[in-house]
């Protein structure tokens, strides 16, 4: 059996690395695609609930190509033929439809990059849920609540959930760290111990510095956890991979979705370590919870907003 985290994915068909999401597929096949090819994946990107009501020769006219096209579109896509498309079509309109960032045009008002971008995300997300790695993720909750001390880390957008995880302390019930400058990620996973855990977060997994120091916390004895983007150089050096593919081109743009899906792993992890602790340790974090409402009440910070504030808090929060 194969440790967690090493698992190979497989599509309903049994394929390893298969796209679980046709739209996904078309999405990023597009580029390859001929011109005609790519006229057809328009039509299906465009409405695909409306093509789920086509024969190939209806498809075939909505895009002004021949019904041999469109059955080399499909197979473009990775399907076998028509009817296979129309089944992963139907399997994926079962899932939410994926506004891909590549449908956005330039024409496109506010309120339609609205709709996209959080159509986008929420399938996003949910892509995420269903492809997760359980096994891992109890590996990996286990790992932390038995670890005396835990690091993260990460550079850039990474670095960014380094620092909100490092936040979530109280949560992981011990010593927290992560550090901004790479020198200090470098030293503090050298000063590792057997006990220890390195979270090494990197969406690409190819940043060089992450692997490294991921390498040396495990050399160091430490346990180290991988939160990334696939099967890559980070994951092979980890002795728990935690896989979020979000299906992101990072060699255009920063990955939003890769952030949010990463911290919605890191909030699984903290809240599946915190309720392994004692009894006595839950209480103790009610209990600066609500110290901590109490301290911004004192200070005039609402705990819970209900509308605008007025002059007064405006004031004593200048």
């Amino acid at each position: 059996m194969p440790p967690p985290g090493r698992r190979a994915r497989r599509d309903p068909e049994g394929r390893d690395g298969a796209p679980e999401n046709v739209l996904v597929a078309i999405s990023q096949a597009m580029p390859r695609l001929r011109q005609s090819e790519q006229r057809v994946a328009a039509v299906v990107l465009d409405d695909p609930k409306l093509v789920m009501g086509y024969s190939m020769a209806a498809l075939a006219d909505a895009a002004e190509v021949s019904e041999p096209t469109v059955m080399r579109f499909c197979t473009g896509i990775g399907c076998e033929g028509f009817q296979a498309f129309k089944m992963q079509l139907a399997q994926a309109l079962a899932l939410g439809i994926p506004a891909t960032h590549s449908a956005i045009s330039a024409g496109d008002p506010p309120g339609a990059l609205v709709h996209k971008i959080f159509d986008h995300t929420i399938t996003t997300l949910d892509q995420v849920r269903r492809s997760v790695d359980l096994e891992a993720v109890e590996a990996a909750i286990g790992a932390l609540a038995a670890a005396t001390e835990i690091l993260f880390v990460g550079f850039g957008a990474s670095g960014i959930l380094a620092q909100d995880a490092e936040q979530k302390f109280p949560l992981f019930g011990v010593p927290c760290r992560a550090p901004a400058d790479a020198h200090q990620q470098f030293i503090a996973a050298s000063m590792l111990n057997p006990g220890a855990v390195c979270v090494a977060i990197s969406n690409t997994g190819r940043t060089r510095f992450v692997v490294d120091i991921a390498r040396l916390a495990r050399e160091n004895g430490a346990k180290v956890i991988g939160i990334t983007g696939g099967r890559n150089a980070l994951f092979d050096v980890c002795d728990i991979g935690l896989v979020v593919n979000t299906s992101e081109n990072t060699d255009f743009y920063t990955p939003t979705l890769s952030r949010i899906a990463g911290l919605v792993i890191i909030d699984i992890l903290a809240t599946g370590v915190a309720l392994r602790r004692s009894p006595e340790h839950l209480k103790r974090l009610q209990r600066m919870k609500e110290q901590l409402s109490a301290m911004r009440s004192e200070m005039g910070i609402p705990a819970r907003a209900s509308g605008p504030p007025g002059r007064d808090e405006e004031a004593q929060d200048t």
